[in-house]
């Protein structure tokens, strides 16, 4: 597909580059801020709060606990009639850190709102920084998605970090759930035909989803851990707990998959004696949906800046088969969450190595790079044509 040519004027967009770099050790300090107060999902009460303070001082109005989450916020800059968002992920990754990079999300972003206020009138937009908690697990985009603070958006826009850099986002769908399973304990020794094993339910549904992988669709994921199985090798395990994850290229195909996994530790109940439940502890995330127009103009003005963000799929997907709920934000409004390159390799996301990269100066060209793109490419998609927004306004509703 031929990529759009870039919409806005050549001057206006090198304005935007010459604001973030002026920005640069402010937006690195956000970064390595956050990289140095890891919080997990729910938990981000200062990061959040550090983040609306660096958008309040650089002359946004802020909003803090929007749809009754301590740990969002909305911050926004002008006055205009086209109304763009530019998401903020910081939560990080239990016993990990910034493994993920959300550092550097919530940076670029913040990048890019403070380049394209200033531009608010002449662009004749409204910029709107969505500060989002529990990405890693909780989903706190769909909460806000459906207490309206998505609606009235032209576009929603992010950037990842990665091992590489990519254009399009192919996130799946994913259901997150615990399993529980009670027995009765009992002398391992001497008395183990008294017991239920719960540690054995966990044994058999695990069997059970291996031998099930041979017929499950080569796009669908099955993982999880077992939290909990147990207090004394003398004593049989009463109670087992674990988190699990089920993943599938679309909303309709992991209804199937999660209901032949959720056979699995029914089995293991099963075999086992114990009663048990299920509960899924996220509302579902959705597959990504990308906007190829504005994928075209971010990867050209990526380009121009020497990124070659491979928009045709050359390259292995990496971070592609993972989920985020901004697929739910993507089902509704033109979205893009293109990959940026921290040069982590052999690291990966979620492991130890890649949260260290993550201030290193790869990641922080990542922060720099990513607000200019951001930015551009936003300032493209408005001047190119009027961009109308594909949710109702909280007034229509």
């Amino acid at each position: 597909m031929p990529f759009p040519q870039a919409q806005a004027p050549a001057e206006l967009k090198a304005r935007i580059r010459e604001s973030v770099v002026a920005d640069r050790d402010g937006l690195l300090a956000v970064s390595h801020w956050l990289h140095a107060h890891p919080e997990t999902a729910w938990q981000e009460r200062g990061s959040a709060e550090h983040l609306a303070g660096v958008l309040e001082d650089r002359g946004f109005s802020v909003q803090r606990g929007p749809a009754g989450l301590p740990t969002a916020f909305i911050a926004e800059a002008g006055s205009g009639p086209t109304v763009v968002g530019l998401v903020a992920e910081y939560d990080a990754l239990p016993g990990l850190g910034h493994a993920c990079g959300h550092n550097i999300i919530a940076a670029a972003s913040v990048g890019a709102a403070a380049a394209l206020a200033p531009l608010a009138d002449e662009l004749g937009i409204t910029v709107r920084v969505i500060g989002t908690p529990a990405e890693e697990g909780g989903g706190g985009k769909i909460p806000l998605l459906e207490h309206g603070v998505f609606d009235g958006l032209a576009l929603a826009a992010m950037v990842h970090p990665g091992p590489a850099d990519a254009a399009h986002a192919r996130p799946r769908a994913v259901a997150h759930f615990d399993v529980t399973y009670r027995g009765k304990t009992a002398h391992a020794g001497a008395y183990p035909h008294l017991g239920r094993n719960a540690a054995d339910a966990f044994t058999v549904a695990q069997v059970a989803i291996g031998l099930l992988r041979q017929q499950l669709p080569p796009s669908v994921r099955v993982h999880g851990i077992v939290t909990q199985a147990g207090t004394a090798p003398n004593a049989i395990p009463d109670l087992a707990r674990g988190s699990w994850y089920v993943r599938a290229e679309t909303l309709a195909d992991l209804d199937d998959a999660f209901d032949r996994v959720r056979n699995c530790f029914a089995a293991g109940a099963l075999a086992s004696g114990c009663d048990w439940e299920l509960v899924e502890t996220s509302p579902r995330y959705a597959e990504f949906r990308n906007d190829e127009e504005l994928v075209g103009l971010f990867a050209a003005n990526a380009a121009a800046l020497g990124r070659d963000m491979d928009a045709e799929e050359r390259n292995p997907p990496g971070m592609n088969t993972a989920s985020t709920d901004m697929g739910n934000v993507s089902q509704r409004i033109r979205a893009i969450h293109p990959y940026l390159s921290i040069n982590s390799l052999p690291a990966v996301n979620h492991q130890p190595e890649f949260a260290a990269a993550a201030v290193r100066p790869a990641g922080d060209a990542a922060v720099v790079d990513g607000a200019v793109l951001l930015a551009q490419t936003i300032a493209d998609a408005v001047a190119g044509a009027p961009t109308r927004s594909t949710t109702p306004s909280q007034e229509d509703r």
